[in-house]
Parts: structure tokens; sequence; C-alpha cells
């Protein structure tokens, strides 16, 4: 297994009826996602195969960036899409206090609602919006190792996870794109690596960095 995980740009075929059908189920997206990770890895196999993706939309073209450990495009259906698969070992050996760069996230920013003490229950998951959800990105940012310049946020069509064992909740998604400096390597490295937030089977956690100065 890789030292540091490969990241796969799949230009996505819009002729494709699998393609089509995931565009329109992010249960089934996952579902074909996994199929680019080894078999057997037992419970959790998405957090063991340190599988991250998002979706990226034009009015063109539909893009899906993968991210784990050890990527086989070649167990997506076939006439899914071209894909194109590299090592982020580079970027990890860039990663530098100090250093500025650009970055783009999905999340899913939610905070559990606070109970009574008195009930012996947790709280429903709450979905953030607005300056709270940006304080939210904020919040997790520093934690992850960045400091925050630029935050451009712009509203996803949000997710619901389909099939018979699937949970009601609806996955409000929001992208951060913006400008940052490092401030802890080793807590970015493992950000990156894992991901930020909820939602990750769904599209979401994926956090993307290049040189500020790069075109």
């Amino acid at each position: 297994m890789n030292d540091h995980p490969v990241i796969a740009r799949i230009r996505l075929n819009p002729h494709s009826r699998d393609v089509q059908r995931d565009l329109r189920d992010a249960t089934q997206m996952h579902r074909t996602v996994m199929r680019t990770v080894p078999d057997h890895l037992g419970e959790s196999p998405r957090h063991r195969a340190g599988l991250l993706y998002r979706l990226e939309e034009t009015d063109t073209a539909s893009t899906l960036i993968v991210q784990g450990n050890d990527l086989d495009p070649a167990g997506l259906p076939a006439g899914y899409g071209h894909a194109e698969v590299k090592s982020l070992t580079p970027m990890f050996s860039a990663l530098r206090k100090g250093f500025a760069v650009r970055y783009r996230i999905v999340v899913n920013p939610a905070k559990r609602e606070r109970l009574p003490q008195t009930e012996n229950k947790h709280g429903k998951i709450i979905a953030l919006s607005g300056p709270d959800a940006d304080q939210w990105w904020i919040r997790r940012a520093t934690d992850a190792g960045l400091q925050l310049h630029i935050i451009t946020p712009t509203t996803m069509a949000p997710v619901r996870p389909r099939g018979k064992q699937a949970t009601a909740m609806r996955h409000s998604l929001l992208r951060y794109d913006g400008t940052a400096t490092i401030t802890d390597p080793t807590a970015l490295a493992e950000a990156v690596r894992s991901g930020i937030g909820r939602g990750k089977p769904y599209g979401a956690g994926l956090l993307s960095l290049a040189p500020a100065s790069a075109p």
C-alpha cells in the first residue's frame, strides 16, 4: 500500500447509463467509487481504503476527483469515463509551515442539537448555512493546520442517501474555495488523508491543495 494516497481525475462520460444513474443517486455513486479500491477490506472499507471523492460539474463536463490509498479505475463500469491517476507524494512533501496554498473542499457543515440533561438521548444533527457554516469551516480549517485568508462559499445540490437501509438524513453540501497559509503541516497532512467533517460517503470531506502562486 502507498505511503501517501493517490488521486484520480475521472472525466465522466455523459452518455454512460451508469454515470447518469450515479449523478441522480448519491448511494449508487458511492458504490461505484468503492469499485476502485481493493476487495476484502473488512469492516469500514471506505475508511480503511482512505477513500474520499468530490464531484465537480461545469456546463460542459462532470469530473469525479477520487483519492485513496490504492486506486484502480479499471474497476469502474465499462465506458464510465477517462481516468488519470497520479501520486500525491510531491504534494505531501511540499507541505511547510508558512507555505501559501489555494484550497478547495466540499463539506457538510452540521452540529448536533443540544438536549436538556434530563433527556437520555442524542439530539438530531442540524445542517448549518450562511455565517454559521463559514464559522464551522474556519474552525475545522484551523484545526487542520490552515490559516484561512479567502473564503468563497458555493452552495451545492444536497444529497440524500437512497435504498431500503439508507438513513432519511439529507446532506447539505457547501464548496469552499480560497487561499490559506499552512500553520501545522502534520495536522494538515492528516486532514488531507482522512478528510474533514461528515458526509464522506456522499462526496464531502476531500481537501485539495495547490501552491497559491500556481496559475
